[in-house]
């Protein structure tokens, strides 16, 4: 489609961003002189000036420092694939593979389709409606199908903007719409768009809306925050007044309405579709098979834990008995007793991540180092100390401190490692190369998760039961002091 404006000599004057604003200007001045006519337009010179000096990419630009051909795509399907095998492997009757095999045959189908997909997005009362159907009247490419999402931002509790920017996701091309500056809740959802690597045009709707010097400087401003392609459109312009001075001196008024303003627009989206169509099929199917690979992990990790989880507790409570016969410090139980090191290499097992004993071992002893340096054995034992003293004959129980933290360090090391396992790619072997920061952060946040009260009490009620079978329920106290 080729746009042959009706005032071509503004286009050499004009950047092609601020084309539409001159041209609002101009029809302006040809039915009423306003007194900023010569001010904006030297502001807008002056303002056009200055973002070419510092002009962001657009979509076309950012597509072509990408790396996305046919090959890519493939590659991204046979990832996903991979996990999906892998979960048949360990669970092949699990009840998500007919699904996850059928978004794989329609991932392959997807590489050769040739119909682009474009999201008409943004929030309530933007205008994406009237755009739409505006750019469905008018001559567009072939092979193009425009879908409007629901609108963002409402005020409700469920998660319905996540659902929208799910099927948003789907699509190959995005316009986001906006009525004026970006809000927080605007920008931060086009960011979220453009981490997807999802192109877009930021459309500035309703501009006309605006006296002629604000329209000028919410554009310049979106351009300079967004750092992309943004383009402002009238999709159904104000009704405007005209007047007509007849030879027998008589005024005739009447309003019309002017055609919708979106040239621009329709310029650029023909031209990402027309030279880059089939690469945003190709990055969208990409962008569908990270998700199906993604969906698949979450499956596959939850059949994993399932089996982790009974080895974790069975030796949680065999560190427990450990420590109650032969109390020693909590610490060395962890860093050094075999318990621990077989534990690593059970879990490891489970998630692919292989070990033998040594490096088993050396993984053990990691955690408990990093274990004593973030303070997890002192605050634990503490902890377990306060519920404790609300029974004098268990407390004196030497062993019993000991071994209820013993039993409580080896779950955390173990819930600590399955999570660390999961945010590894699948069936790729470890050994000992394990990233000490991510573990760490792992251990504080699964110790965060594991030092509620209620979590806390529980647990050492179910080690009095295995350590002393005979003493009845204790009657546990706030611990909130302890593990604060």
């Amino acid at each position: 489609m080729v746009v042959k404006l009706q005032r071509p000599i503004l286009v050499g004057g004009l950047g092609l961003s601020f084309s539409l604003w001159m041209l609002q200007s101009w029809h302006d001045s040809i039915v009423q002189v306003g007194e900023f006519g010569l001010l904006s337009a030297l502001a807008v010179g002056g303002g056009l000036w200055l973002f070419q000096q510092n002009r962001p990419k657009d979509s076309l630009e950012q597509l072509d420092g990408m790396l996305v051909d046919r090959v890519t795509g493939e590659i991204a399907i046979a990832k996903s694939e991979a996990v999906i095998n892998q979960l048949a492997q360990e669970a092949e009757n699990h009840l998500a593979l007919k699904t996850l095999r059928e978004q794989v045959a329609q991932l392959l189908l997807e590489l050769d389709r040739q119909e682009i997909k474009v999201a008409v997005t943004g929030g309530k009362s933007v205008g994406k409606s009237t755009l739409m159907r505006v750019l469905q009247n008018v001559e567009t490419r072939n092979l193009v199908s425009l879908e409007e999402t629901a609108p963002l931002f409402r005020e409700v509790s469920d998660n319905s903007d996540a659902a929208i920017l799910a099927e948003v996701a789907k699509s190959d091309f995005v316009l986001f719409l906006t009525n004026g500056d970006l809000t927080d809740s605007e920008f931060q959802t086009l960011q979220q768009i453009k981490a997807a690597n999802q192109p877009t045009i930021l459309v500035f709707n309703k501009q006309d809306q605006y006296l002629t010097n604000e329209s000028a400087s919410i554009l310049l401003s979106l351009k300079q925050r967004m750092q992309g392609n943004v383009v402002a459109t009238a999709a159904s312009p104000i009704a405007i007044k005209v007047r007509k001075h007849e030879a027998d001196g008589s005024v005739q008024e009447w309003m019309e309405q002017p055609a919708p303003a979106i040239q621009q627009l329709r310029q650029q989206l023909d031209e990402v579709l027309a030279q880059q169509g089939q690469r945003l099929v190709w990055l969208t199917t990409i962008r569908k098979a990270g998700l199906l690979k993604a969906e698949a992990k979450n499956w596959l990790n939850g059949t994993r834990r399932d089996r982790a989880t009974p080895i974790i507790e069975q030796y949680q409570w065999i560190a427990a008995a450990a420590a109650f016969a032969n109390p020693v410090p909590a610490l060395d139980i962890l860093a050094t007793a075999a318990i621990n090191a077989q534990m690593v290499m059970d879990l490891g097992n489970i998630y692919q991540q292989k070990f033998s004993l040594e490096q088993a071992q050396t993984v053990a002893g990691t955690m408990g180092s990093l274990m004593l340096k973030l303070g997890l054995v002192e605050l634990s034992t503490k902890a377990i100390s306060t519920v404790l003293k609300s029974n004098a004959l268990t407390f004196v129980a030497g062993g019993v401190v000991q071994g209820v933290s013993a039993a409580y360090l080896t779950r955390v090391a173990g819930l600590s490692l399955v999570e660390y396992f999961q945010q590894q790619e699948i069936a790729i072997d470890s050994g000992t190369g394990l990233n000490l920061e991510n573990l760490r952060q792992t251990l504080q946040k699964v110790f965060g998760q594991n030092q509620q009260i209620g979590f806390l009490q529980g647990f050492v009620k179910q080690g009095m039961k295995r350590l002393l079978p005979e003493v009845q329920p204790i009657e546990v106290v706030s611990v909130q002091k302890a593990v604060g």
